[in-house]
């Protein structure tokens, strides 16, 4: 069977099940492991479907969800990434950080250290930091003011940001696949593209729902990113990408 007539009975496959195995899928297909393994790394690289260990499903349609519920998710691997992310930086780094849910754990890490400069577009991350040990320096960008996260978008936050010149950029993303870090929303996605151009390194902290996983708004190509925070290890063919693209993988 040609691969992409097999990749499309995957598809079919998994609108039908929603959830199959890699030994499932071989037995249907009359296909080698290997070369079902294969097909999903591609499947995933374009979006098609997200992997998980042994097997895949369907991406999941309506993006990340409201920003209360997100919240929520996975806390316990979130902090984890968070404590491992703020154990990178310390006295006299410059650190440029947006608005996400990881990124608000990650502030809370982050206000228990001292000697920092933090420019954000998040209210939330700017009122943690503050009311953390203190000796940090704060900057707040302005733009279109969205409660419900507490960030600001939108051209003047853009414009804003391209003022700095920070050590780093600590992004939190929709999703990572070889072709580079995604967003689901746009304006969040120029805010973290801005940030990438404003810094010398680039720092990404995402839980491992986010490994294999594409969104519509591309924030930068792997080889913009430095390095990578998560709470699993990624499979074969991203951590492949990742190293071929000179991106160090911390595991939290």
């Amino acid at each position: 069977m040609k691969p992409k007539l097999r990749q499309d009975r995957i598809v079919d496959m998994l609108r039908q099940r929603e959830r199959v195995s890699v030994e499932a899928l071989a037995d249907l297909l009359s296909a080698s492991r290997e070369t079902i393994r294969r097909d999903l790394n591609e499947l995933a690289d374009r979006g098609e479907i997200r992997k998980f260990h042994g097997g895949a499903t369907l991406p999941e349609p309506a993006g990340e969800g409201d920003f209360s519920s997100r919240l929520s998710e996975a806390p316990a691997e979130k902090r984890a990434i968070a404590r491992a992310a703020a154990a990178l930086f310390g006295p006299g780094d410059s650190l440029l950080v947006d608005a996400g849910t990881t990124t608000l754990a990650f502030a809370e890490e982050l206000s228990q250290r001292s000697g920092l400069t933090v420019v954000t577009n998040c209210l939330r991350i700017a009122q943690i930091i503050g009311q953390g040990r203190g000796g940090n320096r704060i900057f707040v960008i302005g733009g279109e003011y969205r409660p419900e996260v507490g960030e600001s978008v939108g051209a003047l936050a853009v414009a804003q940001i391209g003022n700095f010149n920070a050590t780093h950029a600590v992004l939190t993303i929709g999703g990572i696949v070889a072709a580079g870090a995604y967003d689901f929303q746009i304006e969040e996605a120029e805010i973290a593209r801005a940030m990438v151009a404003q810094a010398q390194h680039v720092t990404l902290i995402a839980d491992g729902s986010k490994l294999n996983r594409t969104a519509l708004f591309q924030v930068c190509r792997l080889e913009e990113v430095d390095r990578i925070v998560v709470d699993r290890v990624p499979d074969k063919a991203l951590a492949g990408a990742l190293a071929a693209a000179g991106v160090e993988v911390i595991v939290a």
